[in-house]
């Protein structure tokens, strides 16, 4: 059965919700308790996503109240706590209890509270006489932020530039790694599984987190209350999944690029954040949805292109997608109404024959029971009407299908006319829009053209957009070039020697595959290299990958492994950011792919193109190439 995260985190949070007591078939505790739910800004981000009002009431959540808001005592009720491990959590708990707002506190962490912090907490309550309020103290190992079944973010934000930053010191890389290793554990004590760890080799992020993550498993494998014990020894490789970790600058530009895909559309155009967004309604004033695998317009259509959803001449010659485009599911629906309303006498056309009694009312009760669904429908129709209408008055008025269709066109062409990218850098589009094509522009292009290069600078600043990435990017790919031809030359450990200096610690993640950076493959080399690695045969271009297996005896040198592959089971990590194209991706690899059935993605955080940008910009200007530095505001989820 494949590894589903989404349904593995709600088991999780349901028991949590049931005072972490075992559950009945149905879900629900054998002894219904009504309760309280407190949790600070982060777990509230990680409830989100899976957990609606409906459901808490369910399992007995009357009041719900994140942990900073001034709350008022609730006798003889026990009160669940969802939070972070942090200092001022850990007061705010001995607060609470101190006060006896609540008859009973049942303390769950997000994830394993150092031992410090667990001390401050016996400590605060024994001087406050509340020690015998506080029942229960779980670790819960949860996290992250699952997103869809296969999708998951942990909600580091930033990362990206706090791994890329100059002036960065190994003791604040050390505590990124360490923090994302942290992440990635809850991860697969969640699951329950111990996988096989493969990742690019050269000592960039990847290696870091790869290395540290192998030995906290290796470590927490020795304890006799490891949560891995019942996965058992030595899986075969069909059994354990592969886990593949990359960071950014593996692939940059699919981070950047315009894709005309729905949920990428959605995510990239308007601003889709914990499966919610905010589209302007039809009549004024902003309307908010929901998508998530609840939807099933959603489920079926986010990895079609934009037209194919929306509808259009083009689709309707595509026969086995009609059944689910906005304009043939609001025709199905009308037909259904009009259905509904013949049976029931309510049409037009149709007479109420009172003899045949027995016969309508038949028709009525169906009409009734087919009510529900039908409401349902138009409201899902409505939904995606909406959001398709305001996806394309954004297309139309930023001719990002013209940005999109010109950037994929450069990244398998290896360049563009300079005619054609200067009139897209002075037509359509925001700042923002050209500045990402400006920098895919670089990305792509093989050779760099001074005057060329200089012209789209003046178009940048004409259009009055920042262009502090676009310098940045310039810089990176003019040392790669520089690594490049002096690979075989003694300039090599110099040039090196000064780019850590300039560039910070995390500059071998930059350097060590030019090919990567500046990749102009169709598919996208994330997706490339998972298809070889879960395949597990010999591969040139990937056998200098490090393999670590944290169930078998550690080498005395290097990597090793006693499962080589084939793996149905994949997991994909994006340390600086992930994206929605590298999901779909590899989504679409499970369905083509013969061997892997299944792959869940993961990302410090899931950011949009623009988001990305500002993060390039920010190093940047660290690195004086641009305007004053500003604190990033991007906020991926």
């Amino acid at each position: 059965m494949a590894l589903n995260l989404r349904q593995k985190q709600t088991e999780c949070i349901i028991r949590m919700l049931n005072l972490n007591q075992p559950l009945k078939q149905s879900g629900t505790a054998n002894e219904e308790v009504y309760k309280i739910l407190i949790y600070d800004k982060f777990c509230q981000n990680i409830l989100s996503p899976l957990i609606h009002v409906k459901d808490l009431r369910k399992h007995g959540v009357t009041l719900y109240f994140l942990i900073d808001k001034d709350r008022k005592t609730v006798r003889d009720v026990p009160a669940v706590y969802f939070v972070q491990p942090t200092h001022s959590n850990i007061h705010r708990i001995i607060s609470d209890a101190s006060q006896a707002l609540y008859d009973t506190f049942h303390l769950n962490f997000s994830s394993s509270i150092p031992r410090p912090l667990l001390e401050d907490l016996a400590s605060g309550t024994l001087k406050s006489g509340s020690v015998e309020k506080v029942s229960k103290v779980y670790d819960q190992y949860l996290e992250f932020v699952t997103l869809e079944d296969n999708l998951f973010s942990l909600a580091q934000q930033n990362t990206y530039v706090q791994l890329n930053d100059p002036k960065a010191v190994e003791k604040d890389i050390e505590a990124i790694i360490e923090r994302v290793v942290n992440g990635l554990f809850c991860v697969l004590v969640t699951l329950g599984v111990v996988p096989v760890i493969r990742c690019p080799s050269g000592g960039g992020p990847a290696e870091m987190v790869a290395s540290l993550l192998d030995q906290k498993l290796r470590d927490h494998l020795l304890s006799k209350n490891n949560m891995f014990a019942e996965g058992g020894g030595f899986m075969s490789s069909f059994q354990r999944p592969l886990l593949c970790i990359f960071d950014r600058n593996f692939e940059l530009s699919v981070g950047i690029q315009h894709d005309f895909r729905y949920r990428p559309l959605v995510h990239d155009v308007l601003g889709l954040k914990l499966n919610r967004l905010n589209v302007q309604g039809e009549k004024g004033g902003m309307k908010s949805f929901e998508l998530d695998s609840s939807d099933p317009f959603w489920s079926a259509n986010s990895s079609l292109e934009f037209p194919e959803v929306a509808g259009g001449g083009e689709t309707q010659l595509n026969k086995y997608k009609r059944d689910v485009e906005i304009e043939t599911q609001l025709n199905k629906y009308k037909r259904d109404v009009e259905e509904v309303n013949k049976r029931t006498g309510g049409g037009s056309g149709a007479e109420f024959d009172g003899t045949d009694l027995i016969g309508n009312t038949k028709h009525l009760m169906n009409a009734v029971n087919s009510l529900p669904e039908l409401t349902e429908r138009k409201q899902v129709i409505d939904k995606h009407t909406n959001i398709a209408t305001a996806l394309l008055g954004q297309i139309k008025e930023r001719s990002i299908d013209a940005f999109t269709k010109k950037e994929s066109d450069m990244m398998m062409r290896g360049g563009i006319d300079r005619a054609e990218l200067m009139a897209a850098l002075k037509g359509k589009g925001t700042k923002m829009d050209k500045l990402r094509f400006a920098i895919m522009y670089l990305i792509s292009t093989e050779t760099i053209n001074q005057s060329e290069v200089e012209s789209v600078e003046a178009a940048l600043n004409e259009a009055g957009a920042d262009t502090s990435a676009f310098q940045y990017v310039k810089k990176i790919k003019s040392l790669n070039v520089s690594l490049a031809a002096s690979a075989n030359s003694a300039s090599r450990s110099n040039i090196v020697d000064w780019a850590e200096k300039l560039y910070g610690q995390s500059i071998s993640a930059v350097t060590a595959g030019v090919k990567n950076l500046l990749s102009s493959d169709q598919q996208l080399a994330v997706t490339r290299t998972v298809e070889a690695l879960t395949e597990g045969k010999p591969n040139p271009e990937f056998d200098s990958y490090l393999l670590l297996d944290p169930r078998a005896p550690k080498p005395s040198s290097g990597g090793g492994s006693h499962v080589k592959g084939p793996f149905r089971e994949a997991m994909v990590f994006m340390i600086g950011g992930g994206n929605y194209v590298e999901y779909g991706s590899l989504q679409e690899l499970t369905q083509r792919q013969l061997t892997v059935k299944n792959v869940i993605y993961g990302a410090t955080e899931i950011l949009t193109g623009s988001e990305l940008v500002e993060q390039l910009g920010l190093l940047g200007k660290k690195m004086g190439l641009g305007g004053p530095v500003a604190s990033s505001s991007s906020s991926g989820h």
